[in-house]
């Protein structure tokens, strides 16, 4: 099968099981818009200071949906270093008023931990929390909702493999029936993979590959990856850098975790990302509080490790820096988090 011919066809499966009309001119080098345009909620989760957590920013997070609420594990950030904090509620209207619990108030949590992932492991009964310490670890519990009860993290690596050359950061795991993969990227344009039986989870990562590799500000960080539900395909999300220092995501489809990855044709560049500020709106038509939509999560179906989300449904939950926020210090940058939900219209008009 010809490779343009392979592309269309993975393209148009793609189109279709999001519930996107267009007609995919991409494939063919012709410009498209926009797969879908977003609206976006405002501030819905703020940072929450006390004496022993001076945080200014809530970043990166991970959410599901389990036993009537949603929970969601965070970045924290402020001037006493990088963090974790949980929040749980019934509504997304409540969740400007949910506390948060710091989890190094978890003496296994203490120290630096960021950038979580949670889902339920079902081979094993247990909950999962992966993040960074620089290395990729992982805690465990069976009760979701009791932040004291997160084991001592352990790694999966013993050292830095080999083939990460530059670094390696927010970490992303995603099953199918027979494996467990690790995704991640390395801030210098390259996303990785690496993999183990799902039998042997979480031990026996073999050694990471590069599956994408292009300029740093194009494939930068952030990243997660999905299965598509009602279809073989799986959907990646890469955080990029615009020019002028917005950040957007880039979307790729892929029929296999261990297979090629395609840009997926209206969402792979800054003019016509997966969602950026050329397809976010506000309900209003009010100006946007947040410049770019930067490290987040799509809101999945369910909460195990297939990381399943419902192409009909989708919603992404996001890291927003308020507009004017000019603060040199990556570390203070007031970081925010918000909620995007497809907006009525499709596309945004052919011309943008």
């Amino acid at each position: 099968m010809k490779k343009t011919q392979r592309f269309r066809q993975i393209a148009f499966a793609c189109i279709g099981l999001l519930s996107l009309a267009p007609a995919l001119r991409a494939a063919n080098g012709a410009k498209t818009a926009p797969l879908r345009n977003w609206t976006t909620s405002g501030p819905l989760v703020y940072p929450t200071a006390d004496e022993r957590h001076p945080i200014v920013a809530v970043k990166d997070p991970s959410v599901v949906f389990y036993n009537g609420r949603w929970h969601i594990f965070a970045t924290t950030a402020g001037s006493k270093g990088w963090g974790m904090a949980y929040f749980s509620f019934s509504d997304w209207d409540k969740a400007p008023k949910a506390k948060p619990f710091y989890l190094d108030d978890n003496p296994n949590l203490a120290g630096y931990n960021c950038a979580p992932q949670a889902f339920y492991f079902r081979p094993q009964k247990k909950w999962y929390l992966i993040f960074q310490s620089q290395q990729p670890r992982f805690s465990t519990t069976d009760n979701i909702e009791d932040p004291m009860s997160w084991s001592a993290p352990q790694n999966f690596f013993e050292g830095t493999p080999k083939s990460v050359a530059e670094g390696w950061l927010d970490y992303w795991i995603i099953c199918d029936d027979t494996h467990a993969y690790l995704f991640f990227p390395d801030d210098h344009g390259r996303f990785y993979r690496s993999r183990t039986l799902l039998k042997d989870f979480p031990r026996g990562f073999d050694e990471p590959v590069v599956v994408l590799h292009e300029a740093t500000n194009d494939l930068f960080e952030g990243s997660c990856v999905y299965r598509i539900k009602g279809s073989k395909q799986f959907l990646a999300l890469v955080e990029c850098i615009g020019k002028q220092g917005h950040r957007h995501y880039r979307a790729w489809v892929s029929d296999r975790l261990d297979g090629e990855w395609k840009p997926l044709p209206g969402a792979n560049t800054e003019e016509t990302p997966f969602a950026g500020d050329a397809n976010v709106r506000t309900s209003d038509g009010s100006p946007l509080w947040a410049e770019g939509i930067s490290h987040g999560e799509l809101l999945r179906e369910g909460c195990d490790e297939t990381m399943t989300v419902d192409p009909k449904n989708l919603r992404l939950l996001y890291q927003g820096l308020p507009v004017g926020s000019h603060e040199p210090d990556y570390l203070l940058l007031p970081y925010r988090l918000g909620l995007l939900k497809p907006s009525s219209a499709a596309l945004l008009p052919a011309s943008h």
